[in-house]
């Protein structure tokens, strides 16, 4: 006992072999592990994918080295129709997300595109109201006919500020779904306050706008209080009648509307014309909440009718009518990178 040494063990994989793991001797045996220690548990997941798919397997590899470094880096493979194949991966928090993806660039040199970071959700259906289903992508989420409820994980946030900031820290948390539970004057200066928060609402934009809010002056720090039921509904985003998966988003029943109408807004400045129009859509399930419309290129097929009859303008106009519906019926709309990211950045 007490004797400092190496073992040498004929692993093959580092991935079995875990911080905490408790080693015996072959012959005799022990039956307790040293207690104490948990496999990480991920808080916030997103996907990350290629940007070219063909270095699919080049970003497996990278995410295998990277882990063996980084023991809390979760990940399992998933496939997007619009990103094509990539992995749905666990972090500890946003700033864990954006240590991932800068190391992924600057160490392995790989360009990754990263989808809006959600949560793990538990969701319960009408047949089996006691079994839960863990959510963690959007379009895992059962059709709202047959949902019974889903909970979602609450936070306990402690905000410490200066007392000039009060006000628009609190005003924000309250925007951001928060309950003020307890506020407390360190000093005459310095103030206390925390809130039961919605994990989701914080893994989008909520420390960089707290920072603007009080001016650098407040600092932020969190702890899980378990999972509470909340009116959740998933938002998909459709182009041209198609649903784009990596657009979609889980979001409270109250923000829906909203959010919905700033992407769609968003994507109307982003995606660059076409020769058809293209219809930009918010929906829950199969009703649409918002609508934008990107207008079609157009020629001026009128230009030659100078003077003469309505009749041979409308002929014209109808037969590039006909042109548009039918191009649209099997036109593709290629979406930029630049419109992954910018569904994270609604507020700017």
């Amino acid at each position: 006992t007490g004797d400092v040494g190496y073992l040498i063990t004929g692993i093959k994989d580092a991935r079995e072999v875990k911080v905490g793991d408790t080693i015996t001797d072959a012959k005799n045996p022990t039956t307790e592990a040293v207690a104490g220690f948990e496999d990480v548990k991920p808080m916030v997941f997103a996907g990350i994918y290629p940007v070219d798919t063909e270095d699919y397997e080049e970003l497996r590899a990278s995410m295998e080295k990277l882990q063996l470094n980084d023991a809390s880096l979760v990940f399992t493979p998933e496939s997007s129709a619009a990103l094509g194949f990539g992995f749905r991966c666990g972090f500890l928090g946003m700033l864990h997300l954006e240590i991932i993806q800068e190391r992924l660039e600057r160490e392995f040199d790989m360009t990754v595109i990263t989808t809006v970071p959600n949560v793990s959700y538990h969701a319960y259906t009408n047949r089996n109201p006691d079994e839960v289903l863990l959510v963690n992508n959007p379009s895992d989420l059962p059709e709202p006919s047959s949902l019974n409820r889903v909970e979602e994980p609450f936070i306990k946030a402690t905000i410490i500020t200066k007392s000039d900031y009060v006000g628009n820290v609190m005003s924000l948390c309250i925007e951001k779904r928060g309950e003020i539970t307890n506020q407390t004057y360190l000093t005459t200066e310095r103030v206390e306050l925390s809130f039961d928060m919605p994990l989701a609402e914080i893994v989008f934009d909520f420390y960089d706008r707290l920072k603007t809010v009080s001016r650098g002056y407040a600092s932020f720090d969190y702890s899980p209080i378990g999972m509470r039921e909340s009116k959740l509904v998933k938002v998909d985003v459709l182009l041209n009648a198609n649903t784009v998966d990596a657009l979609s988003a889980l979001l409270h029943v109250d923000n829906a509307y909203d959010i919905g109408k700033k992407m769609c807004e968003k994507l109307k400045e982003l995606i660059p014309r076409q020769q058809f129009d293209i219809p930009i859509q918010a929906a829950i399930g199969a009703k649409i909440i918002a609508r934008e419309t990107v207008k079609a290129l157009r020629k001026d097929v009128t230009a030659k009718c100078y003077g003469g009859d309505i009749s041979r303008k409308r002929k014209l106009l109808e037969k590039q009518k006909k042109g548009k519906k039918r191009m649209r019926q099997v036109g593709n709309v290629e979406i930029p990178q630049e419109a992954f990211m910018a569904v994270l950045k609604l507020n700017d």
